[in-house]
């Protein structure tokens, strides 16, 4: 029996930018009785049939954006013969679609580091179970991923978690329900003994792929402090530490190493914290804007942001502290109008964000935006027979770019006023300015390819409509992602050893005492 692991995708650039994290954990939680898994990425090539022989176990993790392609290598796979199980965002949150349009022998729902084992066991046995509770395990017991097991030269950046969870509960994200809003931890030593691992195979920039890298605020600290709840208080003062633990560490790493995580704009609040991202070379962080007037803000159940003059202050905070701003912008809420498109544009340049991303409202399963889009449109037009509330499900040349109808503005005024934006932030002169934010020249010509191949990957192939159009950008991406990816190569430190765990004094203001 052999077991193969596979992220589908309808879209192959044969380069990577980030590692697909879950595919070497699952890898790592694979019995060595069954010997090393096949991996297949199809953002780098495509999953071929004819690898899979009767009898072996082939895992599929899905999430909403890839399930279509994910149910076709499910049923090419169990026609091979071999057991089909699927995990993943998607497939916890539709269970049967897996089983009905996938082939799935079985579905894993929740964490998949210690169930995966029970789930190969029973294959073998020839009677697994049509579903696994994973649930949410404990930071202690997250597996560190087989990166002995990548492609060489794939991928331009690494990955690496260090905490589950979040405690927002943005209406647009499923991430608190699904992982929950408890924050879930790993330790500091199994965090750094991973980042040495891929520091030793030429990985210098990491992306710590986190829900919400600062899962403790100094508001909830004080509300905490304000209702006298002496058992939260000490739980988050524990989390916050554990936060500068890491980052201390981090710092001791080696000196051309570069990190980027996802935050929330509460963050600026915390000079402290900021402080010390800089310290531990945390050079980038996404930080979800998504809406720039109070009225957008509060309809996505994210008033904790600012907006107008007030937003543009916060966001200059954190490259003020030296962190450089990826900041994500939803159109199509219902409270954007024609003007807010020129806005956000404006804003985006006088906030000095280093890089920006500007998506089209899409409601996903398991938010909350999504159950109410549901509940309105009840059964809704069908495409193809396939109700628009599965949209997913509809092909991709046959899918609406836009879900939720908008009470001033049409579907294709929506898109094509957003492909204006990504437009405008990426002309060659607005990134050249932006360049200054490296020295060397050759440093700036790098930004400057790296922001149009950015652009290519997550605008021309996302939003666009015409297909000529993506097949254009695929086929660009595709000639210039090899050479961008040597930009971020490094020199292999194959001696690097474990950094040793000094003493530290903590200050009073880290705890928020």
């Amino acid at each position: 029996m052999r077991v193969h692991l596979v992220t589908p995708s309808d879209v192959a650039f044969g380069t990577g930018v980030i590692t697909p994290r879950w595919l070497y954990v699952l890898a790592a939680a694979t019995p060595e009785c069954y010997g090393d898994p096949l991996i297949v990425d199809e953002t780098l090539e495509a999953f071929l049939p004819e690898t899979v022989n009767p009898g072996d176990v082939v895992g599929i993790g899905i999430h909403t954006a890839n399930a279509l392609r994910g149910h076709q290598v499910g049923r090419l796979a169990r026609e091979r013969g071999a057991w089909v199980v699927f995990g993943g965002i998607h497939a916890t949150l539709y269970p049967a679609e897996a089983r009905e349009l996938g082939s799935a022998h079985a579905v894993v729902k929740g964490d998949g580091d210690i169930i995966w084992a029970e789930v190969l066991a029973d294959c073998v046995k020839g009677s697994p179970q049509m579903e696994y509770d994973g649930g949410r395990i404990e930071g202690d017991r997250f597996l560190r991923a087989r990166w002995d097991l990548m492609k060489p030269n794939s991928y331009m950046w690494a990955s690496v978690q260090t905490v589950r969870g979040c405690p927002k509960h943005c209406s647009f994200c499923s991430v608190w329900r699904t992982d929950g809003q408890r924050p879930r931890q790993r330790s500091s030593d199994s965090v750094i003994a991973e980042i040495v691992e891929l520091r030793r195979m030429g990985f210098r920039f990491i992306a710590l792929a986190d829900d919400n890298f600062y899962p403790v605020t100094l508001s909830d600290i004080a509300l905490a402090e304000r209702q006298n709840d002496a058992h939260r208080l000490a739980e988050l003062r524990g989390l916050r530490a554990e936060r500068f633990e890491i980052m201390k560490r981090l710092a001791d790493l080696p000196a051309d190493m570069i990190f980027f995580t996802q935050i929330t704009m509460e963050a600026a609040e915390d000079p402290t914290f900021l402080d010390a991202m800089r310290e531990a070379r945390i050079r980038g962080a996404l930080v979800g804007v998504e809406a720039v007037t109070a009225e957008g803000l509060k309809s996505i159940y994210k008033d904790f942001n600012l907006s107008g003059d007030n937003l543009v202050e916060r966001l200059r905070i954190f490259k003020q502290h030296g962190v450089h701003v990826l900041g994500s912008f939803i159109f199509g809420l219902s409270t954007d109008r024609a003007d807010t498109f020129d806005a956000t544009a404006a804003l985006a340049k006088k906030a000095d964000l280093t890089f920006a991303q500007f998506v089209t409202m899409t409601p996903f399963p398991g938010t909350v935006d999504f159950q109410r889009w549901e509940q309105s449109v009840g059964e809704g037009p069908k495409i193809e027979g396939i109700p628009i509330t599965r949209y997913w499900l509809i092909p991709g040349h046959l899918r609406p770019k836009l879900y939720t109808a908008h009470p001033t503005m049409s579907p294709d005024e929506i898109r094509g006023r957003t492909q204006a934006v990504w437009d405008d932030f990426y002309s060659i002169a607005a990134i050249w300015k932006r360049a200054r934010c490296v020295k060397a020249l050759k440093s700036r010509l790098a930004f400057v390819l790296i922001s149009k191949l950015y652009r290519q990957m997550y605008a021309n192939t996302g939003i666009a409509t015409d297909s000529a159009r993506r097949e254009h950008a695929n086929r660009w991406v595709r000639r210039i992602a090899p050479f961008c990816r040597r930009l971020f190569q490094a020199k292999p430190m194959p001696e690097l050893e474990m950094p040793q765990v000094r003493e530290r004094e903590r200050p009073f203001a880290i705890l928020g005492q």
